[in-house]
């Protein structure tokens, strides 16, 4: 296997406060890693981070430790939007991170939000479908699409559980043939018709991320043999080529370590080393347009 790892599926934030269906998302005070979401308390970060700032430099911080060349920050509701934190992220460390912008999706007129942030420098725009109506695509967003098709710029989605918004992605891929399409949570994996979500990949320009695998197959905890049997199917469907892993960090490192999201992989005797390249780095590379990756030396333990 290559030497080099890409994390196609992550989030940064600086402050997390926001409403998300009327329910409020915040750090919970003085000093704490956790949050309030949807009126429940949770473990959001690890509980090292007990100012809520879940930046670029800690990030990079286990991304070096864990050898894992270059990220792909996404977002999400739940974290609020981070487009101004994110486009500095983004300037400062371009060879290491690719960031999504998101507009305010929930209310009319985010077509030119949308365009904005393209003309700002966002190569990537998020939908988190799965937190929006079922019926999520009308004229407004289809004319956002275009836009990104026509500028090259990268769709990043989420979709409800099974088959509920794939008619929709269909349609989007019909109309806007050229568009990249990263779909998110390898398509849900633990719910029922995952696979119709990952058969979206039949198409050119479509492609799946895993962030959120080992979130989804917790109960079952590492080393996920189920995950790794996922997987194989998924590339059964579409083959391994159209496959990316993410980590979700850092929601799933409150159970694991980062460098676990991904070794459950690299230690896996049911997949080829070739498998393991394409998974781990070379897909996400060429679909992001990574340049040259910079190489990460094995750092022993103390402990070891």
């Amino acid at each position: 296997m290559g030497q080099y790892v890409i994390d196609a599926h992550a989030h940064l934030w600086l402050n997390q406060d926001t409403v998300v269906n009327g329910q409020p998302i915040y750090q919970l005070e003085p000093n704490r890693s956790r949050s309030m979401f949807f009126g429940q308390e949770v473990q959001m970060l690890p509980p090292y981070m007990t100012d809520g700032q879940n930046t670029a430099e800690r990030f990079l911080s286990n991304m070096d430790y864990a050898q894992v060349s270059a990220a792909v920050v996404t977002q999400e509701f739940i974290d609020g939007l981070q487009n101004t934190y994110l486009m500095q992220v983004q300037q400062r460390y371009p060879n290491r991170f690719f960031c999504f912008g998101m507009p305010e999706l929930r209310k009319s007129g985010f077509v030119n939000e949308g365009i904005a942030l393209v003309n700002q420098g966002f190569r990537g725009i998020k939908i988190p479908a799965a937190r929006m109506p079922q019926q999520f695509l009308d004229d407004e967003m289809m004319q956002m699409l275009r836009y990104m098709e026509q500028h090259d710029v990268i769709l990043g989605i989420e979709l409800m559980d099974g088959d509920a918004q794939v008619a929709q992605m269909e349609e989007i891929i019909q109309e806007c043939p050229r568009l990249k399409v990263a779909i998110g949570h390898f398509g849900m994996v633990t719910r029922p018709d995952w696979l119709s979500q990952i058969r979206l990949a039949r198409h050119e320009n479509v492609y799946v991320e895993s962030g959120g695998i080992t979130w989804l197959f917790n109960d079952e905890f590492y080393p996920f043999p189920s995950a790794i049997k996922a997987i194989k199917e998924a590339a059964d469907e579409v083959g391994m080529e159209k496959l990316m892993w993410g980590s979700d960090y850092p929601r799933t490192i409150t159970a694991i370590t980062y460098k676990m999201s991904y070794d459950f992989v690299t230690k896996s005797t049911e997949l080829t080393d070739d498998e393991k390249r394409l998974f781990l780095c070379d897909n996400a590379k060429q679909f992001f347009g990574f340049g040259e990756l910079i190489e990460l030396p094995y750092i022993k333990n103390m402990s070891e």
